[in-house]
């Protein structure tokens, strides 16, 4: 039977789940955390603690900045030490609350027993508010506030809710794990999006590299009864697991340039989202941790770690035996999307998946030649785009073409760069150019919106005059 998959590029790297066999092991609590107030798309959260304060394992220490933003929770019980600006994995400073750990004392409002709950409340605007308030978003990579992805615009609606269980990405196993380990939450969670959702029906999407994951949850769908929710098993490709290609594939439907998933009618979340989702509904625990896979063939200890939110990488790294010596780089995420980590004093996010240690083999980029226009990297671009072309134009500085071939539509997964024989950083190019095709994008929606606002107020100025024009006219003479 053929497996689903995306219409439009893709490649296939080795997936190289080393660390698959590794159980999610409880990581000891750090001395110190460290929790960022900028760890969503959206505006940074407002720190509502002070220097002094003591705090408890979930407790409210920040919150939401705007209407695209999440509340963020203590991960740990102590003393809060500092509010100060600190240096993120890339070297960026933000606003950090450092807590000083002393014991591990919970809210009392959290449920911390084994018991699955399964019953699913009727009141779908009670669930997305749990979410809300569980400061549950997105742990797929994107860590977009989930609740807002739960309210769709007027005249928009939700035809079907998609788990994205696929975890294309190599060396990525801690998914997979929590299928495996935590199944029987993950299928409650995707239940509690689909009540909220309307009722809609639910598709868990998994790779085929996953058989044990995919006959697990088809076991725990049938043992818990719930109606509309199957199991869709996945080819293997890569970005598999990109939201716009998984629409593609479970739904048959293209999202449009700049337009969002519920436009045509998916509301996708990911597997550890899900399990979030549980958590913060029917046991009122908030994000406080997350499952990361601690891997690469130069790491003697693979690993998948359950890891409080905020704490320092070089404590995780301590753990396991320290940085081997042929380790060259270490990312922050997979080998595709993954990110540089140019602090190992940096902490954890809600959205830290992985930690990947690559030697200097591994690393080195192999000599750029001339692009010989052989087609390879738009055979391979899942979003249908030009990257040798765009390539060219951001090199140029030719940033409003760059907008006229859709850069801002790039979802950065690299497949470009992997499949060109000339070894071009095609991404690292167009990267640039999206960037300034993004903010030329947001300059004119930014003017436009200004000079409705400042029209409206005219308007109601006028409306409020006490002088009619007509009197104004008759005044000036």
């Amino acid at each position: 039977m053929a497996k689903a998959t995306f219409s439009i590029g893709g490649v296939h790297p080795h997936d190289s789940k080393i660390s698959r066999e590794c159980a999610i092991e409880q990581l000891p609590l750090a001395p110190t955390v460290y929790i960022s107030v900028a760890q969503h798309i959206g505006a940074p959260s407002v720190p509502c603690v002070a220097v002094g304060d003591k705090v408890k394992v979930g407790q409210v220490i920040a919150e939401p900045g705007g209407f695209v933003g999440a509340f963020i929770h203590s991960s740990v019980s102590g003393t809060v030490k500092s509010i100060a600006p600190r240096a993120d994995l890339a070297g960026r400073a933000s606003i950090h609350i450092e807590i000083a750990v002393e014991g591990d004392e919970w809210l009392e409002s959290i449920d911390r027993s084994d018991t699955l709950v399964t019953a699913i409340p009727d009141d779908a605007k009670a669930i997305v508010d749990k979410i809300r308030l569980g400061g549950v978003v997105g742990l797929g990579g994107a860590t977009f506030p989930t609740h807002v992805k739960l309210s769709p615009p007027p005249g928009s609606k939700c035809e079907r809710v998609i788990i994205n269980g696929c975890e294309c990405e190599p060396y990525l196993t801690s998914d997979f794990r929590t299928l495996l380990e935590k199944g029987e939450q993950v299928v409650v969670g995707a239940a509690l999006l689909q009540k909220a959702m309307g009722g809609v029906p639910c598709t868990i999407a998994i790779e085929e590299n996953k058989p044990e994951a995919i006959a697990h949850i088809r076991e725990v769908i049938g043992k818990l009864g719930y109606k509309d929710m199957d199991v869709m098993v996945m080819k293997m490709m890569y970005p598999q697991g990109g939201e716009k290609q998984l629409i593609d594939a479970v739904m048959h439907r293209q999202v449009g340039s700049g337009a969002l998933p519920i436009s045509v009618g998916a509301v996708v979340q990911n597997v550890a989202t899900a399990l979030a989702v549980y958590d913060a509904v029917q046991k009122g625990k908030p994000i406080i941790d997350n499952s990361v896979t601690v891997t690469g063939e130069c790491f003697p200890k693979q690993a998948n770690l359950l890891v409080r939110v905020g704490t320092p990488l070089q404590y995780i790294i301590d753990y396991l035996g320290g940085i081997p010596a042929d380790a060259a780089k270490i990312i922050s995420g997979g080998p595709m999307m993954g990110r540089a980590v140019a602090n190992l004093q940096a902490a954890t996010v809600k959205g830290t998946g992985a930690l990947l240690f690559l030697t200097e083999k591994q690393t080195r980029r192999a000599p750029e030649t001339n692009c010989i226009r052989c087609g390879c990297c738009a055979d391979a671009c899942p979003m249908g785009l030009e990257p040798f072309l765009l390539n060219k134009l951001s090199k140029a500085a030719d940033w409003e073409a760059c907008e006229a071939n859709a850069a801002q539509d790039c979802i950065e997964c690299g497949c470009c760069l992997y499949s060109c024989p000339a070894h071009i950083p095609l991404l690292d190019n167009i990267r640039v150019g999206k960037g300034f095709a993004l903010n030329a994008i947001r300059a004119r929606a930014a003017a436009a919106k200004a000079a409705a606002e400042a029209a409206k107020a005219a308007e109601a100025a006028k409306a409020a005059s006490p002088v009619s024009s007509s009197e104004a006219e008759k005044s000036k003479k």
